[in-house]
């Protein structure tokens, strides 16, 4: 049997090394893509309870039914800010445009920066859901003792009370947390398991 040529060996060889190198390269870029590509899905299906984004309100119907939305949020033990909605719930008609406000107060003489995660449950609604204005996915710097108000518009799509298994919802809440990085809420679950009740966690330094 004669003997492959040692040119021939030597640029197969590099074409394998190449091919490895580039298979590599892709999948070190991709789990670096991979929290940003995660929320965009979720902001774009309302995957796991995920709030749409970036629809105009088409306005309320004169025969549009109300439905509740509840504010939630919590701080992390760990840091001390204080995080709260200004109301803890409000009346919409479907297809009505809202504006709700959360406020947050750095306690500490440090500047603290974070990024918000959310969802809303049921997570079942987070496809009529709609967001026009938040705070989410988006460092918050705080300077020492600063309180800041944090503005939210939203609406709920009137499909969903055509929806079998939406039409018969009357509450929706909207949940908030708080970390250093998207990275510190992946490792946390919050990303994976957004469908349940996150809570919400305070940022670190």
């Amino acid at each position: 049997m004669p003997r492959p040529d040692p040119a021939t060996v030597s640029k197969r060889n590099r074409r394998v090394a190449f091919a490895a190198a580039g298979f590599v390269t892709f999948m070190v870029g991709l789990s670096f893509a991979a929290v940003p590509l995660y929320t965009m899905f979720c902001q774009m299906t309302g995957y796991g309870g995920t709030p749409m984004l970036g629809q105009a309100a088409p306005g309320a119907q004169a025969d549009s039914r109300s439905i509740t939305i509840r504010f939630n949020a919590n701080t992390h033990p760990s840091l001390p800010w204080q995080f709260a909605p200004q109301q803890r719930s409000m009346d919409l008609r479907l297809g009505e445009e809202g504006m709700a406000f959360y406020e947050a107060r750095n306690l500490t003489d440090q500047s603290v920066s974070g990024v918000s995660t959310y969802n809303v449950t049921p997570e079942i609604v987070g496809r009529y859901f709609h967001k026009t204005a938040c705070f989410c996915f988006e460092d918050q710097t705080l300077e020492p003792n600063q309180r800041v108000d944090m503005p939210l518009a939203f609406w709920v799509d009137p499909r969903i009370a055509e929806d079998p298994q939406t039409r018969d919802i009357r509450t929706i809440t909207i949940n908030y947390t708080f970390f250093r990085s998207l990275h510190d809420a992946e490792r946390a679950g919050a990303l994976a398991n957004a469908g349940e009740h996150v809570g919400n966690a305070r940022f670190q330094r």
